[in-house]
């Protein structure tokens, strides 16, 4: 079994395609330093992207009820409660998927919402779907923070897709250590720390060789202070995307 398999329901579905790392606002601060925080562009592309087929505006007014938010969609194919539905009450906007997805034994899917994207007014409500045997749908649901209006564009991400090994969580074993008792690996720890403050004093002094370097690259290049480059590190993830079979069509 393929470790991915989304099983599209309907002839026509919402697209997936590979996350991307790219962020707006990222691409917005000084000299896009917010991209050399390494975690966080892979975590920004570590998944799927599920797309709206259509332009959703949704509005709560704060009560509970089913009635008490209001669905508009621009586009005729999608609405009538094919895609974007007040289902659960309470504030709560359920996103139909279309697909059935299946994972391999172990595998579950985590349904969340972009990473690192705020969106105002509403926040995305996160899941894990044991996928590796369940013959039946599941949806993505945001909840309103306050009273209000959310809009969600076409081909706006509305369900974020990551594979996790949820069953292999039971048997890890936290333990906590003195970092005084792991010598080796303390000492890579004051190395670093020595260095950072090295750097930082350079910074401040304007030393032009620092200056010049503009920031400490350690971790985006997977080096140690003390020693070679880490054989596991990743500085850059690009997944597969979705491939067609016996599906009538692509999704819009």
């Amino acid at each position: 079994m393929r470790q991915l398999t989304c099983y599209q329901i309907h002839n026509v579905a919402p697209r997936i395609i590979p996350a991307r790392s790219e962020r707006a606002w990222m691409d917005e601060t000084g000299q896009r330093f917010a991209y050399r925080c390494l975690p966080l562009t892979i975590a920004n592309a570590m998944g799927w992207e599920v797309l709206c087929p259509a332009g959703v505006k949704a509005e709560w007014n704060g009560g509970n009820d089913l009635s008490d938010i209001k669905v508009e969609i621009d586009t005729p194919a999608w609405d009538q409660g094919r895609f974007a539905i007040s289902h659960f009450g309470h504030g709560v906007l359920t996103f139909q998927l279309g697909y059935l997805f299946r994972t391999e034994p172990g595998i579950g899917i985590w349904a969340r919402g972009v990473p690192n994207l705020a969106k105002d007014g509403i926040a995305p409500l996160e899941g894990i779907i044991e996928t590796d045997w369940m013959p039946f749908t599941f949806t993505m649901n945001w909840r309103f923070t306050r009273p209000g209006m959310a809009e969600f564009a076409k081909d706006e991400l509305f369900c974020f897709v990551t594979l996790v090994g949820y069953r292999q969580l039971e048997k890890v074993e936290p333990e906590v250590v003195m970092l005084k008792d792991a010598p080796e690996i303390q000492e890579q720890f004051r190395a670093l720390q020595d260095s950072r403050n090295n750097f930082n004093e350079g910074l401040k002094r304007q030393d032009s060789a620092t200056v010049k370097e503009g920031w400490q690259k350690w971790y985006f290049r997977g080096e140690q202070p003390l020693g070679d480059a880490s054989p596991h590190h990743t500085s850059k993830i690009k997944l597969a995307a979705p491939k067609y079979s016996d599906a009538p069509g692509k999704p819009e």
